[in-house]
């Protein structure tokens, strides 16, 4: 408690609690005690005041291991200004409805909720997102979706916000969330601070795609296997499927349902994001124009790359490079 009570009495700024939990997700607390809990002298007494509170009793275990210990009980939640959810215990575990009144009274009060990926669920429990739009991480969107049918499942965006609740997808994109928050309180000044300090780009905006380094096969059998190698070695290529069954020795409709059945996807739309693999990593080189990445993913031009980066990722290639990138000082 000695911790808790030095952070209150000697800063006045809004008061962020994040919640405690039996199975902890560790780094998503992490997040969150890093940008709100850390010390920033700089800033002056008006920064955020930070502690944590516990929701199950008796001891509580994070991720990795180790057993936790909160500075407060959920009574906290009575004095909190925002309430961070860092993930749950699992989308099929049942949030207890005494948290779900304590997040509802706090909200009635004025005070903002926040959560990072699996939180999602908790909040949404408390029917405070009925009729808005909330996001996750993208695998457990469904269940989301399922569970809460009164609620629009944003599972492409990093953050979303509805009626001072905020929800974001992955646990990194709990971090874009939290430097968010930091911007409308403080301006955009503090919050390059804080993102420069955790050496991160300084914003990524909400409605910006959950980003996939690289489409997951389901199953790559062993007919398709072979292929999909030698397409990602010249994906300036002109892979028509006719092209792509040949390769495979198939017929066409026996190639379609074969590739369907290892990736998931149809042939054109798993070039298309291989090509985007590609493109991304070429523009985090900093060596070339965006006309020759486009040449040499195989999107022929910078018009057709443009068009692809902006409907499946969700910016334009020149903000993904400008974003992710660390600028030289």
């Amino acid at each position: 408690m000695t911790i808790y009570v030095q952070i209150m009495t000697k800063l006045t700024g809004p008061l962020v609690v994040a919640l405690l939990y039996d199975g902890l997700c560790t780094f998503e607390f992490g997040i969150t005690a890093e940008i709100f809990g850390l010390p920033r002298p700089e800033m002056g007494p008006n920064w955020y005041r930070f502690a944590s509170c516990a929701v199950d009793e008796g001891p509580m275990r994070a991720h990795g291991g180790f057993v936790i210990m909160a500075d407060s009980g959920p009574e906290l939640i009575e004095q909190a200004d925002l309430i961070v959810v860092p993930g749950w215990k699992g989308a099929d575990v049942p949030v207890p409805e005494a948290l779900c009144q304590r997040l509802r009274a706090a909200h009635q009060r004025g005070a903002r909720l926040a959560s990072i990926c699996s939180g999602a669920f908790v909040l949404a429990a408390t029917g405070l997102l009925s009729g808005g739009t909330a996001t996750t991480h993208w695998r457990y969107s469904d269940k989301l979706r399922q569970a809460h049918p009164d609620i629009t499942v944003d599972d492409a965006s990093l953050y979303r916000a509805h009626n001072r609740i905020y929800t974001s997808a992955g646990s990194a994109a709990g971090i874009d969330l939290m430097i968010d928050i930091v911007r409308q309180d403080f301006g955009a000044v503090a919050a390059n601070s804080v993102a420069r300090r955790l050496v991160i780009p300084a914003h990524r905006d909400g409605g910006q795609a959950q980003f996939l380094e690289r489409p997951v096969a389901i199953r790559e059998g062993a007919t398709i296997a072979p292929l999909l190698e030698t397409i990602r070695t010249s994906l300036n290529a002109d892979w028509s499927v006719e092209r792509m069954a040949l390769e495979c020795r198939m017929g066409l409709r026996t190639f379609l349902r074969r590739f369907s059945e290892a990736t998931g996807q149809t042939p054109g739309n798993w070039l298309i994001d291989e090509r985007l693999v590609e493109a991304k990593r070429l523009l985090c080189q900093k060596q070339a124009d965006i006309e020759s990445i486009a040449q040499a993913c195989g999107f022929g031009t910078a018009h057709t790359l443009r068009h692809h980066f902006r409907q499946k990722i969700g910016i334009s290639p020149s903000d993904y490079r400008a974003r992710f990138i660390a600028e030289q000082s």
